[in-house]
């Protein structure tokens, strides 16, 4: 299938690994140019030909940086997505081992800075490019904006905030060609899951469990009816599906192996 995305500019915020990389390969391999920027510059994205700027995006100048840079690089964005997100696993892990009595401000606002307002600014910093060239913004969100027990509840909480703010852009934006939509995974085969020193690797040395016990353990708990971790490479592929030329906007597609039974 073509997806018409050949010649066309992205920007992609956290590409530096996990789903962020993914899909800035998938892009592209659609043809596409990427811009995309992360605090830190691994040898993978190094190796993908994507344009990498070293910023810290959950600073409140960091994604304007970042737009202004790709504007020069590009000469405008078709398509923005705002992906970054998780951070220090440390800050990850505070919102699911401290309740709200215990959770400090400072950590609910880091978690907001990288969550929702670097999508925020960067969204309000590529919106006069994308009305331009009548581009798309897709927010990768999480299904624990839904299933809020499930996952640190300061990181649940700032995703459900990411979900509303697709509706506003999309219906603010609407009538000028601008999409927006989001994107929720599920468990994913990134570091969060698979690294032992990541985020579900140290919550399982934790409890004094093996790691693929403790994710087995996890996706059970959570209902997935698949059994599995979806890939980064099928987030990737189905946020290049909805990058492409469409009436989808204002939508949220989950990815998430039958997580989410709700209606």
């Amino acid at each position: 299938m073509d997806l018409q995305l050949a010649g066309k500019t992205a920007v992609v915020t956290g590409g530096s690994k996990g789903i962020g990389l993914a899909l800035v390969r998938t892009l592209l391999a659609e043809g596409m140019r990427v811009v995309t920027g992360s605090r830190t510059i691994t040898a993978e994205l190094k190796e993908t030909g994507a344009v990498p700027v070293t910023v810290d995006l959950a600073t409140a100048d960091g994604p304007a940086r970042l737009i202004d840079r790709a504007i020069d690089e590009l000469g405008g964005i078709d398509l923005l997505v705002n992906n970054v997100g998780v951070g220090d696993t440390d800050d990850f892990a505070k919102g699911v081992l401290l309740n709200l009595l215990e959770l400090p401000d400072d950590a609910w606002e880091h978690t907001f800075d990288l969550h929702f307002y670097s999508a925020l600014r960067a969204s309000r910093a590529a919106l006069p490019s994308l009305v331009e060239r009548k581009g798309t913004i897709i927010n990768v969100s999480s299904v624990g904006a839904r299933n809020l027990t499930a996952g640190p509840a300061d990181y649940n909480v700032s995703k459900a905030a990411l979900n509303a703010l697709t509706k506003v852009i999309a219906e603010q934006f609407g009538d000028q060609g601008v999409r927006a939509v989001t994107v929720s995974p599920g468990p994913v085969d990134t570091g969060v899951w698979t690294d032992p020193d990541g985020f579900v690797g140290r919550l399982a040395r934790e409890q004094g469990v093996p790691h693929e016990a403790f994710v087995e353990q996890a996706m059970g708990g959570f209902g997935v009816t698949t059994g599995r971790l979806s890939t980064a490479q099928e987030v990737a592929r189905l946020i290049a599906f909805l990058a492409s030329p469409s009436n989808i906007t204002g939508n949220e597609y989950l990815i998430d192996g039958g997580m989410t039974k709700h209606v």
